[in-house]
């Protein structure tokens, strides 16, 4: 069997930052002196979450989360999908002392929503229960809806407003693809006059796809390594699909189906949540349990 890798495939600039500034935390805390989460699970990629775990990170439910909460004598560190507002001033409140480890793209949009709600109507494009669109909505202060798909923009009920010459904006979760944020967009400029359309769309998601698409190209399958729960993973699996690839999304080596081994060429690629020790035990898995062409 032959492997080959995606050019672009793994942890994103935002993801690394969020896990290193954990581990900061981790190595300081040798003699533990204060205890250490992450509110709401730090990445979509349950191998990890396990590993930081043991780690003695735990993790907070972002949902059952009151705000009445004391962590004093903790660190709470804020995901690379960042907090509403309101949340923030919350953990601030709860005695903990706070790592916003936001991915500075996240932050971006954060603001565009905050800025463009004092006198427009925001929409998000994207799945409306990601930790990141719950992130941003937080800054449009109300003056918001998430629509997830063209469908979807094409039926949802708008304000009275916008059916005239109401002003609105579209901002797109980091990690949608870039054909279904075209299409929302298509779908919502045909019912609103005035929409502002923002390419937020993260180039780290854009450039995995690409990379994937071009190595379709090159192998006989494709084995996608990620969190299930990760948006940006299952749309890899969806661009595979989309090229007509023989395709699996495993999380970690442990997952690789039997079936793989019936391709000669077998091509790899990870979403952005998925650090490098999982690529590299799937691709010697891969390779360990072939016998060797003479």
């Amino acid at each position: 069997m032959i492997v080959k890798r995606a050019e672009v495939l793994g942890f994103c600039t935002g993801v690394r930052r969020a896990v290193e500034a954990v581990l900061k935390e981790v190595k300081e805390n040798t003699q533990n002196k204060f205890s250490l989460y992450t509110f709401g699970p730090l990445i979509h990629n349950p191998p990890t979450m396990r590993l930081l775990k043991q780690m003695g990170v735990e993790t907070i439910d972002a949902e059952k989360f009151t705000g009445d909460e004391n962590y004093k004598d903790s660190v709470i560190v804020i995901r690379a999908h960042g907090v509403p507002p309101l949340k923030k001033e919350e953990l601030q409140k709860s005695g903990a002392k706070i790592v916003d480890a936001t991915c500075s793209r996240v932050k971006a949009s954060q603001n565009l929503a905050g800025k463009h709600a004092e006198n427009s109507f925001v929409i998000l494009a994207g799945d409306k229960k990601h930790g990141e669109l719950i992130s941003i909505a937080g800054y449009a202060e109300g003056r918001c809806l998430i629509v997830q798909n063209a469908e979807e923009a094409s039926s949802i009920d708008l304000p009275c407003s916008l059916y005239k010459k109401g002003s609105a904006v579209l901002i797109a979760q980091t990690t949608i693809k870039e054909s279904e944020y075209e299409a929302i967009a298509s779908a919502l400029k045909k019912r609103i006059s005035d929409l502002k359309v923002f390419n937020t769309i993260c180039r780290a998601t854009y450039d995995r796809q690409a990379a994937l698409k071009k190595l379709t190209h090159e192998v006989d399958a494709v084995l996608i390594i990620g969190g299930k729960n990760s948006a940006n993973t299952k749309r890899l699996y969806q661009t595979a699909l989309d090229e007509n690839k023989p395709a699996w999304l495993i999380e970690d080596a442990s997952e690789i189906p039997e079936e793989i081994f019936s391709y000669s060429v077998v091509g790899l690629t990870a979403g952005a949540s998925t650090p490098d020790f999982i690529i590299d035990e799937v691709e010697k898995k891969l390779l360990d349990s072939c016998r060797p062409v003479h």
